[in-house]
């Protein structure tokens, strides 16, 4: 049996996604005071960004939106919010889209499996150790060692598939 988990499902239209925007925002705080790392006004912002929604942003989005709202803000300033949110675990970049998602074990490091729904773009994440491990293991067969793990799967979701 195994132990996957599915992190960040294909959410409903009904959702309540203020929800989840208030417990990222949460867990990024309390785990940033914890590890002595900061957690400055513009990484929450940006953070707030990322969230605002179930779907991958680009930072050129989370870009032109911060400057409509603070007139110095420039590429790297973004990028490094992204990059720090990124190696705490608060937010994961889609490869494949150039994009950013929110990830849904804030604060986790952890091996990490999106499906992409190249319809109408949103996406889940699931983190199953057994899918991981298979990689692993082969990976480790051919003498790899692997410093990080994603894997983005593209086709349709459920809403998608049946024409909804």
């Amino acid at each position: 049996m195994s132990n996957n988990q599915i992190v960040t499902p294909f959410k409903a239209p009904d959702h309540l996604h203020s929800h989840c925007l208030e417990s990222a925002l949460s867990k990024a705080e309390s785990g940033c005071a914890r590890k002595g790392v900061r957690l400055t006004d513009i990484r929450r912002r940006v953070l707030e960004l990322v969230w605002d929604k179930h779907e991958p942003v680009k930072a050129y989005d989370i870009l032109e939106i911060l400057q409509g709202e603070m007139k110095r803000a420039v590429p790297p300033t973004v990028y490094r919010a992204l990059d720090f949110l990124q190696q705490e675990g608060y937010v994961h970049k889609i490869k494949s889209l150039n994009a950013y998602i929110g990830c849904g074990e804030p604060g986790h490091n952890n091996t990490a499996q999106f499906l992409i729904c190249s319809e109408c773009g949103v996406v889940a994440e699931m983190d199953d150790p057994e899918i991981g491990g298979m990689i692993e293991a082969k990976a480790n067969q051919l003498g790899f060692s692997i410093k990080h793990q994603t894997i983005e799967v593209q086709g349709l979701c459920a809403a998608c598939s049946s024409g909804k």
